[in-house]
């Protein structure tokens, strides 16, 4: 699979750019994961939205979230892969481009995100070190990483 990327702050989405990251989110988090959460937090509007592609369908996202918004520290949030592009490095790739972008856009300093657990290992493999204690979010253990 070959992927472009896409960053764009909110108001500058199209509506079928949000419709395909809110249906993505959707599929994953909600349906995926069975996990019954209110998805529109009032976040989406204060942060750049990172969209990866391929031939035209998003394959995954993430949302750079500026500090002050989730966290004290500047954050990346919403980190999701369609089922279809897992396996082809598509996580990483959206990873390693969220990293970046959060230096370019928000400038120097600590990133501070919610891991889901069971990923932890990819998330410290990219840098992020684990703080504080697993905690419930949604029915769903989660830990705190910085990097």
């Amino acid at each position: 699979m070959e992927f472009s990327t896409v960053v764009k702050p909110f108001d500058e989405l199209t509506p079928a750019q949000l419709y395909a990251i809110l249906r993505l989110r959707n599929e994953v988090f909600v349906v995926e994961q069975n996990c019954v959460f209110q998805d529109a937090d009032n976040k989406d509007p204060h942060c750049n939205h990172l969209m990866l592609f391929n031939e035209g369908e998003l394959m995954a996202y993430a949302r750079i979230v500026p500090a002050g918004v989730a966290y004290e520290e500047m954050s990346i949030g919403r980190v999701v892969t369609s089922p279809k592009a897992r396996g082809t490095g598509a996580g990483r790739i959206l990873m390693t481009k969220a990293i970046e972008l959060c230096y370019e856009i928000l400038g120097a300093g600590q990133i501070r995100i919610g891991a889901q657990c069971y990923i932890k290992n990819f998330y410290a493999s990219l840098g992020f070190v684990e703080t504080g204690d697993p905690y419930d979010e949604d029915g769903i253990l989660h830990i705190e990483m910085v990097k």
